[in-house]
């Protein structure tokens, strides 16, 4: 079903024009989908649950219509998110899609909210409710339309890497959860005369508020700057150090803008005695690779390392020692020699865990202590770089 959507309303057959048009019409199609079906699932589990008298039912088609909100907001975020670049916003608009993802769980947690109100003041004051058979029939329906809900937004967040249509595959998921709790109590009131009406409705809202706090925590994590994922870094690492020239990359740095709209820069390191017209072409060929490979646009700093300094290269191991002993999290790399008239610096970077960042003056008073009681007599230029 969901490869018979795309082929008769997605014209980029193949995706080629992925993450931009292909992404959009992917995500449009995906809200619409959702839009009817839920609104379909709305409009009969109300109907019925007013007939049946069960603020369960109700409470389920109330969160069917949570979820026909966030398709309407998920569909307007994809249409914004297509806006092209302009003077205030150089890299886009994309990053819509996310903001889309907030609205959507501010809008369920707040049903939720109110349900689960709800749903307490039908435990201190019940009504008597029936299964029957219309209401047998709109419940398992609807498990049926959110398991395919849930595989459909799956595929298709998969395809086009997409975090708002894989929370709406988990909402969907938990839907199901949520119908199958309404049907059991309607069911124990049916068949075992035990009034659990009151008690499913604060399972279900509890089910939508965990719902919307997962996806406010994804969005807000997204927006905020979130750590690139690791198999994105090792494949851009990976072609970086596939060329023959280079010798090592460092400070790798991944900014999403939004599907479609990621961008890095990294410093690659190359002998300093290799033709820098040459290290140069090898830095277009990565950038153009990248790209090609990863859909990110990177920008690489050059930096020339010198090998053959007997100097440099003891200092560095010793210094590589010291940090050791320190934390075997640190590592060290960029290590010169900056020869003065008056005294010889060492500048190097070292790369630390962010939880120990905060004690950077410790660290380098420790590392001048070490170099100091070894015998060393220079003085230390240190940056600092999270990891």
């Amino acid at each position: 079903m969901t490869e018979l959507l795309l082929r008769i309303f997605i014209k980029q057959k193949d995706g080629a024009d992925a993450p931009s048009l292909y992404h959009a019409a992917v995500g449009k199609l995906a809200g619409v989908v959702g839009i009817i079906c839920n609104l379909l699932l709305t409009a009969a589990k109300i109907a019925v649950g007013a007939a049946a008298g069960s603020v369960s039912v109700i409470a389920d088609g109330v969160n069917n219509l949570s979820d026909a909100v966030s398709s309407i907001v998920t569909l307007v975020g994809f249409k914004l998110a297509q806006r092209p670049a302009d003077k205030d916003h150089p890299f886009g608009h994309a990053r819509y899609e996310y903001l889309a993802g907030t609205v959507v769980a501010a809008l369920i947690l707040a049903i939720g909210a109110e349900l689960l109100i709800s749903s307490v003041k039908r435990i201190f004051s019940p009504s008597p409710i029936s299964l029957s058979i219309p209401v047998a029939i709109i419940l398992f329906a609807s498990v049926a339309v959110k398991l395919w809900l849930s595989l459909f937004y799956r595929t298709l967040g998969r395809r086009i890497a997409s975090q708002t249509l894989l929370a709406s595959s988990a909402d969907s998921r938990n839907d199901v959860i949520a119908t199958a709790a309404v049907l059991i109590g309607c069911a124990l009131r049916h068949f075992l005369d035990i009034d659990a009406d009151g008690f499913v409705g604060v399972i279900v809202a509890l089910f939508i508020i965990s719902s919307g706090i997962g996806i406010a925590r994804d969005a807000t994590s997204t927006l905020l700057g979130k750590k690139a994922d690791q198999s994105l870094v090792d494949s851009i690492e990976e072609i970086i150090m596939s060329h023959e020239k280079v010798l090592g990359a460092h400070d790798l740095l991944v900014h999403d803008y939004g599907p479609g709209r990621v961008y890095a820069s990294v410093h690659v390191e190359f002998d300093a005695v290799e033709n820098a017209l040459l290290c140069h072409d090898i830095i277009d060929s990565i950038e153009h690779e990248v790209l090609d490979k990863t859909g990110v646009d990177i920008v690489i700093h050059y930096d020339p390392v010198v090998e053959n300094d007997d100097e440099q290269n003891r200092l560095t191991a010793v210094v590589g020692g010291i940090i050791e002993q320190i934390d075997p999290r640190l590592s060290v790399h960029d290590f010169r020699i900056a020869r003065g008239a008056e005294k010889n610096r060492l500048v190097f970077d070292i790369c630390a865990p962010y939880d120990i960042l905060h004690d950077k003056s410790e660290l380098k008073s420790r590392i001048d202590s070490e170099l100091a009681r070894r015998g060393y007599d220079y003085e230390t230029v240190i940056r600092f770089d999270g990891k």
